[in-house]
């Protein structure tokens, strides 16, 4: 099944600045990378998706990490949950790793 992906204000505006920025070029790439393999399967094994439990959707959903790159300093992540209507996932963030 293939999800539909929205975005949140602020992941709209974290990926508009990854695209602006040619000094982060590398990571628009592969959170774009991320994003398809999100698309099309939220639990591929490469984006190590997993339950962030420090986070809450809007109207209290559950909210994911997904791993845009991995052993790398201040690797990017994507968080997200399932919206209410089937087959639609909201991209909430997209940030480097802490």
């Amino acid at each position: 099944m293939k999800f539909i992906l929205g975005f949140a204000k602020t992941a709209e505006e974290d990926l508009e600045r990854l695209k602006k920025d040619s000094g982060l070029k590398k990571q628009y790439k592969a959170v774009t990378k991320a994003l398809e393999l999100l698309q099309q399967n939220p639990k591929h094994p490469s984006l190590q998706t997993h339950l962030y439990r420090s986070l809450k959707g809007p109207n209290s959903e559950k909210v994911f990490e997904a791993y845009a790159e991995q052993q790398t300093p201040s690797a990017y992540r994507i968080f997200f949950y399932y919206s209410s209507t089937k087959g639609k996932i909201i991209i909430l963030t997209i940030i480097p790793h802490p």
